[in-house]
């Protein structure tokens, strides 16, 4: 049999390959067969895993990016295709994780037919795109696809890394290739994030290693820019030699191992408490690598008016959006902390009383955590489940939470034990739905040995139960964990505390109560029920001893929350007067940091 005549479909994925791409995460379609037809015939160097939902390819895109450090690389047909991965560019966009989206398109000749209307599934894509995404693309002619690919990975890849949607119309897709007239040239740059570095000037440098030498009572906030710049062993260097308090964001976590008797946790309305307390306490902030957005600044308390501020970041525009820093260090998050722990020279771990002092707050908030992972109550509270989780975690596995309480959870009572990126969290976008299609874009670049958990409500898990059948086709080694409260949890607690009723956030009624671990097992994984505390070892070591895809679904206290407002205000008696959402997070007044 001859071989095939190449196409543009082999163009794009043999420039794939080249960029280290290993997983293209999508759904065929019609406008898009060359492509799949191209990977069908390199197996042996790239793989296509069929997503359920294109919705999740984008996360499943998202969950491989963050875990090798490469592009993430999604595939979606034109029209109600395309029109489903904004939930996933979002995320990526927010989160600054990079990806590329292929998306199919009607034939370019079909302009005014699309324009009218009448041109089935067609629409404008290129400007739905450009509102989701870094940047948008339609590719003209088969001569410009091999120089799109490069722009699209580029700005992809650039600081601040990002998803970018390439838009190829059909003719293009199964246009033949002269391998020799067109050769498939790529940029070995772009095929990690960041691709280019740099660091803040050596003056700036110096203020800012003056302005720790001064501080007594120094903090430092890791965001998820430590992992984007692959800095997590040299941001736990300078932790080690500044002396003083280390927190991180939900995206941060891992920058610095939660083991260093300074971590206080993550900082967060539903982190660690001690992180809460003690932050307000330090005299300097240094913000590495964070956007101090809502949450990681505590709804824009933080920082305080008397807190000097220091801020690493490698886009400009992060340097005084909410507040202007004492010294902004523009610059790559990596290149700049190895900078600045130059500059600090000998230094060795001070200010002892502040040291004891958050020993002191760790101590009192640990104490409260160890209660709380032992309790033997029924319904089962979430703190158990994580107590026993910990003690099964292996050195390399990946944990992936999904929004809402969950991340709570997974924050305050799984520690990160290594400098490295091995928890996921959707804050990007923060929604439901992101742990099961994340998990599986990790899952394909796992440790030998390894696997990767989840943690989900039962509302987030049902977004995406049909992406169960992937994990069982794929046999990925996936321990999904479903804290089932029958409920939509955080909505159930803000309408009863600001509005004093509920409506639609019940999730099952008497006569119908969905199975999570029924339907997993329907679906060809391991599906396991747990009721009581005593039962939750035996069963999470089925699932860890199992050499494939399982839910543990485990029935929870529907008041357990760890939220710490949350959970001071049902300590409150039922008449207190409720105060409406829009009292509670006020944006405070842009201001200036002060010098110490």
């Amino acid at each position: 049999m001859s071989e095939p005549k190449p196409h543009a479909g082999d163009l794009l994925v043999e420039m794939l390959i080249d960029y280290g791409v290993e997983y293209v995460f999508g759904m065929p379609g019609g406008q898009t067969t060359a492509l799949h037809d191209a990977i069908l015939r390199r197996q042996d160097k790239i793989q296509h895993v069929l997503m359920r939902d294109e919705r999740n390819a984008a996360y499943a895109a998202d969950g491989y990016a963050r875990v090798s450090g490469k592009v993430g690389v999604c595939d979606v047909t034109v029209g109600p295709g395309a029109n489903l991965l904004p939930a996933g560019f979002l995320e990526a966009l927010n989160a600054s994780i990079p990806m590329v989206g292929i998306v199919g398109d009607v034939p370019l000749d079909w302009l005014s037919l699309k324009t009218k209307g009448i041109a089935s599934q067609g629409f404008d894509q290129v400007a739905f795109f450009k509102t989701c995404c870094k940047d948008a693309f339609q590719v003209p002619t088969l001569a410009s696809l091999p120089e799109l690919v490069r722009t699209a990975f580029r700005i992809a890849t650039a600081p601040r890394p990002g998803p970018v949607a390439l838009v190829i119309p059909h003719d293009i897709f199964d246009a033949d290739w002269d391998r020799d007239a067109l050769k498939a040239v790529t940029d070995s740059r772009t095929i990690r994030s960041p691709y280019l570095r740099s660091t803040a000037p050596r003056s700036a440098i110096a203020d800012a290693a003056d302005l720790i030498a001064k501080a007594k009572r120094p903090a430092l906030v890791c965001g998820g820019g430590v992992h984007g710049s692959e800095a997590a062993e040299h941001v736990t260097a300078f932790a080690d030699k500044m002396g003083g308090l280390v927190v991180s964001s939900l995206t941060g976590k891992g920058s610095v191992p939660e083991t260093r008797d300074y971590h206080a946790g993550v900082l967060n309305p539903l982190g660690s408490l001690a992180a809460i307390e003690l932050i307000g306490e330090a005299d300097l902030v240094i913000w590495c690598g964070s956007k101090v957005s809502q949450n990681t600044g505590m709804n824009w308390t933080l920082p305080t008016p008397n807190q000097a501020t220091i801020t690493i970041d490698m886009d400009p525009l992060e340097h005084g959006r909410t507040f202007r820093p004492t010294v902004p260090l523009l610059g790559d998050v990596r290149e700049t902390i190895l900078a600045l722990t130059d500059a600090m020279g000998d230094r060795a771990a001070a200010n002892p009383d502040w040291l004891a002092r958050i020993a002191e707050v760790k101590q009192s908030c640990d104490a409260i955590k160890a209660t709380e992972m032992a309790s033997d109550k029924i319904p089962v509270q979430p703190p158990r489940i994580m107590a026993e989780v910990a003690k099964r975690l292996g050195e390399d596995d990946i944990v992936v939470s999904d929004a809402s309480f969950s991340a709570g959870w997974i924050s305050g009572y799984l520690p990160a034990k290594k400098p490295a990126r091995q928890f996921l969290f959707a804050r990007g976008q923060g929604g439901l739905g992101y742990s099961v299609p994340g998990a599986i874009g990790a899952a394909t670049v796992l440790k030998p040995g390894a696997r990767v958990v989840t943690v989900a409500g039962d509302g987030g898990f049902s977004y995406t139960v049909g992406e169960l059948a992937t994990m069982a086709q794929y046999n990925q080694r996936v321990v999904n964990i479903v804290i089932n409260n029958g409920k939509l949890g955080w909505i159930n607690f803000w309408q009863k505390f600001y509005f004093g009723q509920t409506i639609s956030v019940d999730l099952e009624t008497q006569s119908a109560v969905p199975g999570y671990a029924a339907a997993a097992s329907a679906l060809g994984l391991k599906g396991i029920y747990v009721e009581k505390p005593d039962e939750i070892a035996a069963a999470l070591d089925e699932a860890f001893a199992h050499d494939g895809p399982s839910v543990v679904e485990v029935r929870i206290d529907e008041m357990a929350t760890p939220i710490h407002s949350f959970k001071r205000r049902l300590q409150e008696p039922d008449d207190k007067e409720r105060v409406r959402p829009g009292k509670v997070y006020k944006l405070r007044d842009w201001k200036v940091s002060p010098d110490l």
